[in-house]
């Protein structure tokens, strides 16, 4: 093969994985976005003929890897703060734009013994019956932080503490309910009721008040591609924040 020849396809290869990168922005997401986000974006596709990769974490892991220069498009964040941070340190094109607002619920597997309760008696009850309760972890999911927030506010904290069980983030403390590893989690209301989910557990919806607003914001990390500024725009089109609603954030 001449040098030409190898030139010429270096830059073919060179070309085509720019045009991937252009056509497939790679989004972080929280993990309580899991079932609405791909709906979102199963759309994007029909509508645009474009593919979107998917990356779920709990926001903290995310942000700490944007930090860390991860390749990502876009941040879509369950808890502001965490965008707020990026912009501050120069990470993120603009301040960026709340999404949602998310709720939590308590969930267990269905057909589980345990009556669930949000109410402080109710609640004393659930805690004394579980032998494991599951909630993401506080320190870096903010649907764990909320979960401990309504513990704390309701006054059952320490009667729950030592039968807590951590998941690195809303989805897999959810799993650990469905699949019998702890009696009952506080999930997020958007996988309750997704059909996934919904057909495996039942739940309750735990008053907001109860606990700070689960404001959720996202934001165009520096030197994005311009399909993952398109994506940005879809998600904030009517036929995007309906599906949202759907799945029980609060529209804003």
């Amino acid at each position: 093969m001449t040098l030409i020849k190898q030139i010429l396809l270096a830059l073919l290869a060179l070309y085509a994985s720019a045009s991937l990168a252009q056509s497939a922005p790679t989004v972080a997401a929280a993990s309580d976005l899991k079932f609405a986000l791909e709906e979102i974006a199963a759309n994007y596709k029909a509508d645009k003929g474009q593919e979107v990769r998917l990356v779920f974490g709990s926001s903290g892991v995310l942000w700490q890897q944007v930090k860390n220069g991860a390749p990502f498009g876009l941040l879509m964040s369950a808890d502001e703060a965490y965008i707020d941070d990026l912009y501050k340190n120069g990470l993120t094109i603009d301040q960026g734009s709340l999404y949602a607002i998310g709720r939590i619920a308590l969930l267990q597997k269905k057909g589980g013994s345990i009556k669930l309760g949000t109410d402080k008696d109710g609640l004393i009850k659930a805690i004394t019956q579980a032998k494991k309760i599951a909630i993401a972890n506080p320190e870096h999911a903010p649907y764990g932080r909320a979960a401990k927030e309504y513990l704390t506010t309701i006054g059952v904290w320490d009667l729950a503490q030592p039968k807590l069980v951590f998941g690195e983030n809303i989805s897999q403390a959810t799993m650990f309910a469905l699949t019998g590893s702890a009696d009952f989690a506080i999930s997020a209301l958007s996988l309750a009721i997704s059909p996934q989910v919904q057909v495996q557990s039942t739940y309750v919806l735990i008053p907001d008040h109860l606990h700070k607003p689960l404001r959720q914001k996202m934001a165009l990390i520096k030197n994005s591609s311009s399909s993952a500024k398109d994506f940005y725009q879809y998600l904030q089109e009517s036929k995007s924040r309906q599906i949202m609603s759907r799945y029980g954030f609060t529209a804003l």
